[in-house]
């Protein structure tokens, strides 16, 4: 493992801080709306970083408004890199402010990039015999390594010295520019060799060497053997010229005239008032605390407070001791934890596995934790460990199957879905699943960030993981658990239930503290656990002959298609080329430019050619193509790859903790996204079939965002319409053309759907007047005719805005939080974004706490039902889809409705449609 010399010179890539930190914190603004994230982010890690070193003299090097000698050398250099973000740009300012007040010495040098002044400064050093590292991000840093000078990840805290660099690239530091000559550079637009990636490159330069090298024997390349060498001497010969370019732009400079020497870059005395100032501005309150104080350089972490003030302080580093895990290879110990299980009122869980799904995964061993810091690992299939030296799977299962199986026995773990689904291949139903920190985090806050484990250690206690990948490798060699060493293995699974316990203790107080929020963790997502781990594992059956069939003619109609596009357009091209369908619509037909892309050209996006599609036939066949293409590639084609060999089913997986809304979202395959609109969508969905003896049974909520929206603004005449049953897009079309219901047209009744459903997701009058094809003013003049009849709804959506603009977050009518991290952006449209969110996320959460509710009505109604009644397989947002047994459709259906209308209770009827048939396509 590489270390770091003692009292090294760190010099920072601030403009890699800057990108990664923007990326990566959440949109803080302060008071004032203005962005502050980005700064936050960098501030931060300059702080961690002065507590990692804290004798060390820390520099930090910007790049510099301006092209460089790089741009004069190839035009097209970083020609594809959009523009920097206006909420980015805003940030810089004041960040170079507080980093000078800081005392850390700052560099901006014109001219030039700051991985050239890194460069110079880093050749200097080590030349006069000082260790340097560079804090920094960018691989590039690489060629700069030696045996003075060494690299660290701060995100990753991976370091790097010449060992490192040849043990993760196969070869040392001096060819690290001819490697990324080679390969080239999409993001700096550096052109390369066409054809080399990471493996070719590795393998030329493992087995010849650099460029030179290369070129002077590129007739041994063929030798070589992998994939491609026989004719890689033809194309690197072709693309000569590109690869000294290449190489030239990816040479760092190492002689920047720069007004200092590494030996002038030493800290000076932070200004303790400039910094009052700068925090108090940005509402950095603890950081605002501690320089009120005079610490000059405080060790603990802060986050800035949210727009409303919050404080959201990031915890001190948690202290881990590694060394104090146990690893349970005899019965006696095995017993001896188990009774620390069953006396422990909590009891942190995890499984570790050959596989992450669920209807593969072999265990491999069990983790638990009792307290902070006292954890074990249980290994049972570790392939390299003798049957006498781990204990056996069965016999440690049937140990743990009656305190797994205890519903009084309390069990806090990460996704503990999972891990339910995994132990239900042993024959073991887990209960007691009391507290999950994925669901924790999610509920105090969906949008804080990512919910995995490792993100969730990081935000909440400061601490980095064991990652996966340090202990069982990268890509295709990657080795799965069950092959890798007790050493490293068992550190990193014990870890994971420690931190995991640690993580519970740490949020449940902050959603305890909020009852609303201690509802919706309690009584909806922590209950739906088991009832989605069992949606997942009954699956659902495919027609993988029907789905063939349709994949041939979907294939015969993009033929068809390909062809009339090739007429029109007068020549062949590749239509899944932007660039060359960019071409043939705007340099070719001359068509209108409706809208750029950041590097400014003409943009072919699906939104682009729906507008160009109105008029112009060439966009409306693309549209078309694109779709069909998609439907063939993402399910007639891949579906019956899907199907699981044991159970004959697919099986998807739905996610609880993704979502802003609280809505599921489903992957693997995406079951919630196959078009309902046309033809082609819902073939896909007869596929979709009953198994003998069964009836596919599909329920759904009628409109139901437009019943919340009623419940939500109490507007008199929106609740009259619902509560005597109307069709409310006809009644709304009565209220706004003040006709007669009998009067209302077709035309009418659609005009009136687009009004109801637009202003749920905050639809503009041009929106609407794009929808419908008509002037604006027309569109103005419906809307303002539907606030006329419906003031109850502009009241809600008006007193919603300010509400989320007061307190940064709006909620559900159950308490779910919904936070708006820009709804004070000064970015007008980031913060118009924001209102819509404000006003839509109410009606869309509170439907998705609706159908979790109705999903555990009816999957608690189905376990108390003799086996085979009915068997839940599918949630799609608003709609519940069920697999019943023939002979008691007609009483299951009738229930099923009643559980759904139950679900909860609105100021209007909340009414569930059902519909049945022998595949989802007959039944919704």
């Amino acid at each position: 493992m590489a270390t770091i010399p003692e009292n090294p010179l760190i010099l920072v890539d601030g403009s890699s801080y800057l990108y990664r930190a923007y990326h990566a914190a959440p949109n803080f603004t302060n008071a004032q709306g203005e962005p502050t994230g980005a700064v936050y982010g960098v501030v931060n890690m300059l702080r961690s970083l002065v507590k990692q070193f804290p004798t060390s003299p820390v520099a930090v090097i910007f790049d510099a408004k301006g092209k460089t000698f790089r741009d004069d050398m190839y035009v097209e250099y970083k020609a594809n890199r959009p523009p920097m973000p206006d909420d980015l740009r805003q940030q810089i300012e004041p960040l170079h402010a507080i980093i000078e007040a800081m005392g850390f010495p700052m560099l901006v040098i014109e001219g030039v990039e700051a991985d050239d002044v890194i460069g110079t400064l880093a050749v200097q050093g080590s030349a006069a015999g000082m260790p340097v590292l560079i804090s920094t991000g960018d691989k590039d840093m690489a060629q700069l390594v030696d045996e003075n000078v060494t690299l660290i990840n701060t995100m990753n805290n991976v370091v790097m010295d010449t060992q490192a660099v040849h043990d993760k690239y196969g070869f040392g530091p001096e060819h690290i520019i001819d490697y990324l000559a080679l390969m080239g550079d999409k993001v700096d637009n550096i052109p390369g060799v066409p054809g080399v990636g990471e493996k070719t490159a590795t393998a030329l330069i493992a087995g010849i060497g650099g460029l030179s090298a290369l070129y002077d024997n590129l007739d041994d390349i063929a030798a070589l053997g992998f994939r491609g060498s026989k004719t890689m001497a033809k194309k690197l010969t072709e693309n000569k010229e590109n690869a000294y370019l290449s190489y030239e732009l990816a040479t760092i400079k190492l002689d920047v005239e720069l007004p200092v020497k590494p030996q002038d870059l030493v800290n000076g005395e932070p200004n303790t008032e400039k910094l009052v100032e700068l925090y108090t501005h940005l509402q950095f309150r603890r950081w605002l605390a501690e320089a009120k104080e005079g610490i000059a350089m405080p060790v603990a972490s802060d986050k800035p407070s949210d727009a409303q003030g919050e404080d959201i302080s990031e915890p001190a580093a948690t202290d881990i001791d590694r060394s104090q895990y146990e690893t349970v290879l005899t019965e006696e110990a095995f017993h001896g934890w188990m009774e620390k299980l069953r006396s422990t009122d909590v009891v942190a869980f995890d499984t570790e596995t050959d596989s992450l799904n669920y209807m593969e995964a072999n265990l491999v061993g069990v983790s638990f934790a009792a307290a902070e810091g006292e954890a074990a690992y249980v290994p049972v299939a570790h392939d390299y460990l003798d049957a006498p030296e781990q204990l056996d799977r069965d016999w440690v299962l049937a140990q743990m199957k009656s305190w797994l199986e205890d519903p009084a026995a309390a069990k806090v773990g990460q996704n503990l879905k999972y891990d339910a689904s995994v132990l239900a291949r042993y024959d073991i139903a887990m209960r007691g699943i009391a507290y999950d920190t994925m669901l924790e985090s999610y509920v105090f806050n969906s949008v804080a960030g990512r919910h995995d484990m490792d993100s969730l250690a990081q935000r909440y206690l400061n601490h980095t993981c064991i990652s996966f990948e340090e202990i069982a490798g990268k890509g295709k060699k990657q080795l799965t658990f069950n092959q890798i060493q007790l050493e490293q293995a068992s550190p990193y699974a014990a870890e994971d239930a420690d931190v995991t316990l640690r993580l519970h203790n740490h949020l449940k107080e902050k959603v305890e503290s909020d009852p609303s929020l201690k509802t919706i963790f309690e009584q909806y997502e922590m209950p739906l656990v088991p009832v989605l781990s069992r949606m997942e594992r009954n699956g659902v059956l495919i027609d993988s002959m029907m789905l063939s069939a349709q994949s041939t003619e979907l294939g015969a109609r993009l033929d068809e298609i390909e062809k009339k596009v090739f007429e029109i357009a007068g020549e062949e091209f590749n239509l899944s080329s932007p660039k060359q369908l960019q071409a043939i619509l705007f340099e070719k037909m001359g068509l209108p430019v409706v809208k750029k892309t950041p590097s400014g050209t003409p943009s072919t996006n699906e939104e682009v050619l729906q507008e160009l599609a109105l008029d112009y036939p060439l966009p409306k066949l693309i549209l078309e193509y694109r779709g069909l293409a998609k439907l063939k590639s993402t399910y007639t084609e891949k579906l019956p790859k899907m199907v699981n060999p044991h159970s004959g089913r697919v099986h998807t997986f739905y996610h609880q903790a993704v979502t802003a809304t609280g809505r599921l979202s489903s992957t693997d395959p995406n079951l919630q996204n196959i078009p309902v609109r046309n033809d082609e969508g819902r073939r896909i969905r007869q596929a979709f079939v009953a198994p003998e003896g069964k009836t596919i049974l599909a329920v759904d909520y009628s409109q139901i965002e437009l019943r919340i929206m009623a419940h939500l603004s109490g507007d008199e005449a929106l609740l009259a319409a619902f509560r005597e049953g109307k069709d409310i897009h006809t009644a709304t079309a009565a209220e706004v053309m003040s006709i007669s219901i009998d009067e209302v047209t077709s035309e009418m009744r659609r005009r009136a759907k687009a009004i109801n459903f637009g202003l749920i997701y905050g639809m503009s009058a041009f929106g609407l007047a794009k929808q419908l094809g008509i002037p604006r003013a027309e569109a103005q003049k419906y809307m303002d005719l539907y606030f006329e009849r419906y003031p109850g709804v502009r009241q809600y959506m008006e007193s919603t805005r300010l509400k989320a603009s007061e307190q940064g977050y709006v909620e559900t009518i159950f308490g779910r939080r919904l936070h708006l991290p820009e709804i004070k952006s000064r970015n007008g449209m980031r913060r118009k974004a924001a209102e819509r969110a404000a006003i839509n996320a109410p009606m869309q959460g509170t439907a998705a706490d609706i159908i979790k509710r109705a999903m555990i009505l009816v999957d608690n109604w189905i376990q108390q039902q003799p086996e085979g009644t009915a068997t839940l397989i599918m949630q799609v947002h608003d709609e519940l889809v069920l697999e019943v047994s023939n002979e008691k459709l007609v009483s299951v259906e009738a229930e099923i409705c009643r559980l759904m209308e139950s679900a909860a209770d609105l100021a209007v009827p909340l009414v569930a449609e059902s519909g049945t048939g022998d595949c989802w396509d007959k039944a919704h």
